[in-house]
């Protein structure tokens, strides 16, 4: 008896059909995974599981290339003054911004997903809410002072 190849025999591997997650985004995923043990595994008061967090994000921030470090450094320094109560997290591999462990905003360098330009992104939970149609994200490849200002307003009334 002659074998007949079935379709996905005939269409090419496995890695060739998948159309789904790219390298970045399965990476991320993976990041995230472990982001998610390592927070499990900390013991301590809220206030030290809450710095190690910290140290976490600026340990990935100090990792990034230098133009991504720099508008990184700018938007932590930006959430801290205008929302003092939200908490720096890794999130995906990223810098985020949590209230009750729920990320409000966090900032995506370029490189990350080879990407043209960092964002600032503003999750489901941010009070932004404007009309019909809002932006929840932003793109950023420098920062002006009234930029600032004006990221340190939305921090402000994403937390309410």
């Amino acid at each position: 008896m002659q074998h007949t190849k079935s379709p996905a025999e005939n269409s090419g591997t496995a890695a060739e059909q998948y159309n789904g997650f790219t390298a970045e985004e399965r990476a991320a995923m993976k990041e995230h995974a472990q982001e998610q043990k390592k927070t499990a595994a900390r013991r301590g008061s809220r206030a030290q599981k809450e710095a190690a967090a910290e140290r976490d994000v600026l340990a990935k921030i100090a990792e990034m290339p230098e133009a991504d470090r720099a508008l990184a450094e700018r938007i932590h320094a930006i959430v801290k003054a205008a929302a003092p109560d939200l908490t720096p997290k890794l999130w995906y591999g990223m810098p985020a911004y949590a209230r009750d462990g729920k990320v409000i905003c966090h900032f995506q360098s370029a490189q990350k997903f080879k990407s043209r330009y960092a964002t600032l992104g503003f999750s489901d939970q941010a009070a932004l809410d404007d009309g019909t149609m809002w932006p929840a994200a932003y793109a950023l490849k420098e920062l002006t002072a009234a930029d600032e200002q004006r990221i340190s307003t939305l921090v402000k009334k994403a937390v309410g």
